[in-house]
C-alpha cells in the first residue's frame, strides 16, 4: 500500500500550511500543545485520514486556545478523528465526496468556549460524530453547517451553553440526531429533501434560583423550514438540567 506519512509536532505560537494534491492514503498525525496555532490542511484524493484510525493512540491530539483550523477533504472515504482542547477557537470544515466520516471530539477533557464551526458537507453516505462540551466548560457555541447530498448520517451533540446551531440539508433519506444541552438554544433548520428522519432534543437547562414562576431564561427555540414528503422530525424540549 503506498502510503504516504506525515507526523507534526506542534509547540508555542505556530502557523503551518500542508496540501497533499492527487495522492491516495495520505496520513496526518497531530500532537500539538500551544496556543494562537493555524492549521490549514487540504487532502485530496482517496481514502485519506487525519489521526489515522478510531481507536488507539494515534489519534489527533490539539490543546489550546485561540486556535484556527481550515481543513479540506475532497475526495471519497476520507476520515478525521481525534479529541480537541480549544477555548476562543475556529474551525472551517469542508468536505467533498461520499462514504467520508468525521468523528471529531471537541472539549471532552477540558474547556471548550467561545466555538465558531462553518461545515460544509458535498455528498453522499458521509457520517458526523461531533461532540462538544460534557463536564466541562463549554460556553457559547456557533455552529452553521451546509449538507448538500443524500443518506447522509449526523450525530451531533453539544453539551454546552448558550448554543446556536443553524444548518441547511439539501438531499433525500438524510438521517440527523441533534442535541443541545444547558443555557439558552436556538436552532434554525432549513430542509428540502425526502424521506429523511431528523431528531432534535433541546434541554435548556434550570432558570436562575429566585427568579420566580414567570421565568422565562434559559430558553429554546426552534425554526423549522421543512419542504419533504415522507419525512419524520421528532423533537423534544425541556426545561431540565437532565439529558433527553
Amino acid at each position: 500500500m503506498n502510503k504516504k506519512l506525515l507526523s507534526l509536532i506542534f509547540l508555542g505560537f505556530l502557523s503551518t500550511n500542508i496540501h497533499y494534491l492527487h495522492a491516495d492514503d495520505n496520513e496526518i498525525r497531530i500532537d500539538q500543545s500551544g496556543d494562537t496555532l493555524t492549521l490549514l490542511i487540504d487532502q485530496i484524493g482517496f481514502g485519506n485520514v487525519i489521526s489515522q484510525t478510531n481507536a488507539g493512540d494515534d489519534k489527533m491530539v490539539i490543546t489550546g486556545t485561540t486556535l484556527s483550523f481550515n481543513i479540506d477533504q475532497i475526495g471519497n472515504s476520507n476520515k478525521i478523528f481525534g479529541p480537541v482542547i480549544a477555548d476562543t477557537s475556529t474551525y472551517l470544515y469542508s468536505t467533498t465526496g461520499d462514504s467520508n466520516v468525521m468523528d471529531w471530539n471537541i472539549g471532552a477533557s477540558g474547556s471548550s468556549d467561545d466555538s465558531n464551526y462553518n461545515i460544509v458537507v458535498t455528498g453522499d453516505s458521509n457520517t458526523w460524530d461531533l461532540d462538544q462540551g460534557y463536564a466541562f466548560s463549554a460556553e457559547r457555541l456557533d455552529l452553521d453547517a451546509i449538507v448538500i447530498g443524500n443518506s447522509n448520517v449526523f450525530d451531533l451533540d453539544f453539551e454546552s451553553n448558550d448554543n446556536t446551531w443553524n444548518w441547511s440539508v439539501t438531499g433525500g433519506s438524510n438521517n440527523i440526531n441533534t442535541l443541545q444541552k444547558d443555557g439558552s438554544q436556538t436552532m434554525t433548520v432549513e430542509w428540502v429533501g425526502d424521506s429523511g428522519d431528523v431528531d432534535i432534543n433541546q434541554v435548556s437547562g434550570t432558570c436562575v434560583s429566585g427568579a420566580g414562576n414567570g421565568c422565562s431564561t434559559p430558553n429554546a427555540t426552534i425554526v423549522l423550514d421543512v419542504d419533504s414528503d415522507n419525512a419524520t422530525v421528532t423533537i423534544n424540549q425541556k426545561d431540565s438540567a437532565n439529558d433527553s
